[in-house]
Parts: C-alpha cells; structure tokens; sequence
C-alpha cells in the first residue's frame, strides 16, 4: 500500500505532473501576498483544514501501532490508551476483547474510527463555528437583485469546498446541492424555487414578492490542468467541454420549467462557474442578454490573480471589473457586482493554494476519506474529505453511488481497507413525526446499501454509520448505530 511520509495511506490516486499545465502556478512566485488577499481569513481556513485532515489521516498510523500490539500483554488496556492518547476516543471495547480468538478486525476498527472521528468533526463545527460567516452577503445579494443564490456543484470531493473556500461564501446563506457531473436534479430545484417563491410571499423573506430581485441557479462543473484527460470529471470521461455543456444543459432545464410551470417572465438568472480542482482558480461564465451562456467566454480568474498581482488594491479591483465587464456583455449591473465579488474572493483563494500548497495541489485525484449518504452534510467545507451523494432512496441515487463505489474501490478497498459510509437524514424538529421519519430513512437506506454492495459486505469491506441532526434546532448529529458495533456506547449521544 502506498504510503505518505506519516505512515497512512497515500490518499490522492494520482499526483500533479511536473510542469503539465498549472498555468497558475507557473504565473505566480513565492513574493508577497496578493493585495485583495484576505490574509487573516486565509490562515483561519488553513488552520481548520488542517486540524481536520490532520485527525482522519491519524487514524492508519495509530492503527498500525494497536495491530502491533496484539499478541501482547495487557493488550485491551494499552490499545485503549494509545487510541485516547492520539485520536482522543476510545475504541469498542468488544472488537478488542475478541483479538484474542482470530486475528484484529482492523477493517471494522478502521470504519468505527473514520465514523468516530467524523462524529467529532461534525459536533465541533456546528458548536465552535471555526469557518468565518460574511454578515453582509444576503443584504449584499439583495443589492445585486438576487433573493436566493442556489448553487449545484459536482459531488466530487475536490468540490466539497466550493461554497466557504473557493467562492468564500457563507454557507448558510447559500444553498448546496451536489450532484454527479452537476447535473442535478431540476423537480428538486424546481420545488425549492416554489418554497423560497411562497416564503417570500406569506412572510417577506428574504424579502417581498413585489422587490423585482430573482432567484439565481449556479452550476460548478470541474476539470484538471494538469492531467485534463484523466483528473476532470469521471461522469463526463474527463472532458472540459462535454462537462460545461451539460452544465449550461442543465441550467437552461431549470429555467424552462420554472417558465413552463409558471409564468415565461419568470424570476430566474443563470451562472455556470467551471473549477480547476488542482489549483482552485476558477471560470464564470455569464449569461447575455437573452440568458444565453457562452462556453467560450468566461473570466479567468487564474489569469486575473497573475494580472494584479504587482498592482495596489485600489488598481487591482479597476482591473478586475473591467475585466468582468468585457467578459459580461449584457449583464444586470448587479450581476456584474456579484461576479466582481466572486472573482476578489477567489483571488484570496488561490493565494491560499499558492502558499500553503504551491500552487497547486499535489493530490489532484481523489482522496476523500468517507462517503455522504443521504439529506444533509453542511458542515463538509474541506476538499477531498467527502464524495456526497444526496437521496431520499437508494434507488434514485445508484447512479451516483456506484460513481462513488468505484473511486473508493480504488482508495481502499484495492488496499485492504473498508468503504466507510456515513447515512445521514436531517430533519425539521417542530413538523411531528420527523424525527423518527429521518430514523426509518436512515435504517432503509442502510438496508438497501448491504444488499446493492454485499459482496463487499460479506468481506468486511463495506461499513455504515447512521445518523439524524435537528437542522431547525441548530443541534449535533444524533448517531443511531453503526455496522460495525451497533449496540456500543462509546461515540453515542
């Protein structure tokens, strides 16, 4: 197995080339910071990613050391030791106390530690509030003739970030959704447009049904720089375009049913943003006049950092809009506010990339360490930590749960290790019944993954963790039980 200089699991399946295509990195030198860099929000995210990925990437080296001790005296003792000393739980107490009859069940041990972990993630996030919140965002949005941002980005992990790193924007004000390819679900889309349609009419929010502001869809498709024929998007073989162009398909069926289901002048404006995951810089292409979007033309932002980086602040933002403004013909003033902001916050993002990873990432594949199953997962900020697959069944995702399968088939499974699935349902804890509807989805769920995926099942090579959060309550994930050990109580709330 492949192996990083901590002694876990090389996570990336491929790493950047050298010299092929990061025209970013290649722009750039190690001076000073950017001026629309935001430096202190920089190392506050920095510091977060780290201590995240820092506590998942623990894991296998720790492990190793309990494997080692197996077959000696006081083993239960000092395996629990170890395990609190450096990962800061306990392990199950059963799993350990059975080593003595067959060999260590590290496969269970490793899924009960990715779900431990992922546990104590989640209830640090929704309680320390470690990601910074931009106040003014909603009012701002209100400013440029928006009501509601909703952006659907590919479920990749290398996209898990988009929302509070690379576009550098508050995640509660703006809604997430991930899809396979980002070609996402358009009744879904279309009911959430209903929603924040009748919200606005029967309680002024985010404000009033007669305020001629729109609701504005973005799509996040991806690609590689630097290997573009095979780090882009698996759903679309890896190809930029094909990618883009079921993107901006997708966004155009959006806006026709939102038409053909209510009004032709229907409140709907379109964004389709492209990412390079190896370096974060990102391409906006901005609907025209007649909300047509052009995949040939976009802004750059790789090319706009390396424009400005020698310029004051006040300069670099006159060349950031002109350059928005020649790329946005036609475009609402407010549009093209918007699109100024994002570029400036992207700005600060690649600087993040050039200082803390040279410019590029060095694992432009995937790497994420577990797979989101269900309806919920907003505190998943980090790149490469999760591949989401959003469902109310397993029916109505298997599409893109076998995408995931496959990139952890290769992450794991071709190493011995376990795929760890983490089932999550959340629910509005003041509609009756919805807690325990969130409990039945979960169990259902669960039920018809070990019965699509048994075989890795039956090898130990497939675990689940199920778990319910009160979203409306603002509470931490409830953990129902595990594959792995269900009736333990270590890790139980």
């Amino acid at each position: 197995m492949p192996i990083n200089a901590s002694g876990a699991p090389a996570r990336a399946e491929s790493v950047r080339p050298d010299g092929a295509g990061h025209a970013f990195s290649r722009a750039v030198s190690d001076g000073a910071a950017h001026p629309l860099c935001n430096e202190r929000q920089n190392q506050q995210l920095f510091n977060y990613e780290k201590r995240v990925k820092d506590a998942f990437d623990n894991i296998v080296p720790v492990l190793r050391q309990i494997s080692a001790l197996q077959h000696e005296g006081n083993f239960e003792e000092r395996a629990q030791e170890l395990a609190r000393k450096q990962l800061g739980f306990e392990l199950p107490c059963q799993i350990l106390a059975d080593a003595w009859v067959n060999q260590l069940d590290m496969r269970g041990l490793y899924a009960w530690c990715m779900f431990e972990t992922y546990r104590r993630f989640s209830d640090d996030f929704f309680t320390r509030q470690d990601i910074d919140t931009d106040e003014d965002f909603q009012s701002f949005l209100l400013r440029c003739g928006f009501h509601t941002m909703d952006v659907s980005p590919c479920a990749d992990g290398r996209l898990a970030h988009v929302i509070s790193y690379v576009l550098r924007l508050p995640y509660r004000e703006v809604r997430r959704k991930s899809y396979a390819g980002a070609m996402f679900d358009i009744e879904d889309s279309l009911e959430k447009w209903i929603e924040t349609e009748f919200f606005r009419y029967r309680e002024g929010r985010p404000d009033t049904a007669d305020k001629p502001t729109r609701y504005l869809k973005a799509v996040v498709y991806h690609f590689s720089s630097g290997d573009p024929e095979h780090e882009g998007c698996a759903a679309h073989g890896s190809d930029t375009r094909r990618a883009s162009e079921a993107g901006r398909k997708s966004l155009y069926a959006f806006q026709q049913a939102v038409e053909n289901s209510f009004c032709c002048g229907a409140s709907i404006d379109l964004l389709l943003i492209g990412l390079d995951t190896d370096t974060d810089s990102i391409r906006i292409h901005v609907a025209d006049e007649n909300g047509k979007i052009d995949i040939d033309t976009f802004v750059d932002t790789g090319k706009v950092y390396a424009a400005t980086s020698g310029m004051n602040a006040d300069q670099a933002m006159v060349t950031v809009e002109k350059t928005v403004r020649a790329a946005s013909s036609g475009a609402t003033p407010g549009m093209i506010d918007l699109v100024c902001r994002l570029v400036t916050n992207n700005i600060s993002q690649l600087e993040y990339v050039r200082r803390n990873y040279r410019g590029a990432y060095p694992d432009i594949g995937h790497a994420e360490r577990f797979i989101g199953v269900g309806i919920g997962f907003e505190e998943i900020q980090i790149r490469n930590l999760t591949y989401f697959t959003y469902m109310n069944t397993v029916e109505e995702g298997a599409a893109d749960l076998d995408v995931g399968i496959k990139i952890f088939t290769g992450l794991n499974v071709a190493h011995g290790l376990p795929v760890p699935v983490v089932i999550r349902f959340d629910y509005h804890g003041h509609v009756p019944g919805a807690r325990e509807r969130a409990a039945t989805s979960c169990r259902r769920v669960a039920e018809a993954l070990e019965a699509r995926y048994e075989e890795l099942v039956k090898k130990g090579l497939f675990h689940t963790l199920q778990a319910i959060r009160d979203c409306a309550a603002g509470e931490r994930i409830e953990v129902l039980g595990s594959s792995v050990y269900a009736q333990s109580s270590v890790g139980a709330h």
